[in-house]
């Protein structure tokens, strides 16, 4: 039985707040990709992904660029439990660049899409009839919201990387930003199916 002043199941309270605020995150990705498989099914005619998206140049690269980072982020990890600190810096700086071209990606794929006519309200312009006026909204708001998780991680992980350079990271904090990244790269998994593939 838990008698408080320490973390239950024996968990340290940075990593199980992160696996908390994940649990609720994963809850807002699931409605979001519910929502649009019943827009995809209800919705008439849905368009073909590759009349709009550039898979194999573009939405490939990125993908696997992500999937790459998460291999740089477990070497950060590793190398942070082993003491390594030095090493667990580099692999964090790599983790960061994976994380910014993926981010320059998806906004050259987002600027593409503008260009030919997407709006969060629908289609403009020639080709827009036909079109269901969800099917860009839903695009923007789910690549946009896992945009700004990519961001952030980012973000968290400059400052982990700052933190590790100068000796003041533990190998703790390093794996819990892990968490968090391993969690944006597995999101980035399903929406890629559902958005790209399916």
């Amino acid at each position: 039985m838990w008698g408080g002043g320490e973390s239950p199941f024996a968990v340290p309270w940075s990593k199980l707040m992160m696996w908390l605020f994940l649990l609720s995150d994963a809850f807002t990705f699931a409605a979001l990709l519910t929502g649009y498989a019943a827009m995809r099914l209800t919705g008439g005619t849905w368009p073909a992904q590759g009349d709009f998206f550039n898979i194999t140049t573009v939405v490939g690269p990125m993908t696997f660029i992500l999937i790459c980072s998460s291999a740089t982020m477990a070497v950060a990890v590793g190398s942070a439990r082993r003491g390594d600190l030095r090493t667990a810096a580099r692999f964090l700086a790599l983790t960061v660049l994976g994380g910014l071209l993926f981010l320059g990606m998806q906004a050259f794929e987002w600027a593409g899409f503008i260009r030919e006519g997407a709006r969060l309200t629908g289609f403009v312009g020639e080709g827009a009839a036909g079109i269901p006026r969800a099917f860009p909204a839903t695009f923007f708001v789910i690549t946009g919201f896992h945009g700004s998780h990519v961001t952030s991680g980012v973000i968290y992980l400059l400052v982990k990387f700052f933190q590790t350079r100068r000796g003041r990271a533990s190998a703790e904090s390093i794996e819990v930003a892990g968490l968090y990244w391993h969690f944006v790269d597995l999101v980035w998994v399903f929406i890629f199916t559902l958005l790209y593939l399916v």
